[in-house]
């Protein structure tokens, strides 16, 4: 069975990451996401879809959990599924319930603070010739 990257770089048995269509539950996926040991922690991740010029991960976070200032070399969106997320970004605040979607530029410093129990889809596209 295939493996996926988690948030502490071990790996689980799992869906495909790549192939011509992928479909999720992500309710199921975020349900076991809060099963592993690494929840407790405040944060635990899985990369679902991995191509090398796109990604997308989907996040837990336990409320009040922060994810420091960083940034990615590719444009990223962030897509709160479950919670409710709180970010700065560009000098400039978010407030990021469930359903809103973010899209930050490349290399754009920003952090992320979940207000309660939360999930998000992390989305990296890096341009055509770029692969990570």
């Amino acid at each position: 069975m295939p493996e996926t990257e988690t948030s502490r770089g071990a790996a689980r048995a799992s869906e495909p990451t790549e192939g011509p269509s992928l479909t999720f539950d992500l309710a199921e996926q975020i349900a076991s996401l809060r099963q592993e040991p690494y929840w407790q922690s405040g944060r635990n991740s899985k990369t679902i879809v991995k191509y090398p010029d796109f990604r997308v991960v989907l996040t837990a976070l336990l409320e009040n959990t922060t994810i420091h200032e960083h940034h990615a070399a590719g444009r990223i969106s962030v897509q709160t599924v479950q919670g409710h997320l709180h970010m700065h970004a560009g000098g400039k605040e978010f407030d990021l319930p469930a359903g809103r979607v973010l899209v930050l530029d490349r290399a754009m410093p920003h952090d992320v603070v979940a207000l309660e129990d939360s999930a998000f889809l992390l989305t990296i596209a890096w341009p055509e010739g770029e692969e990570h």
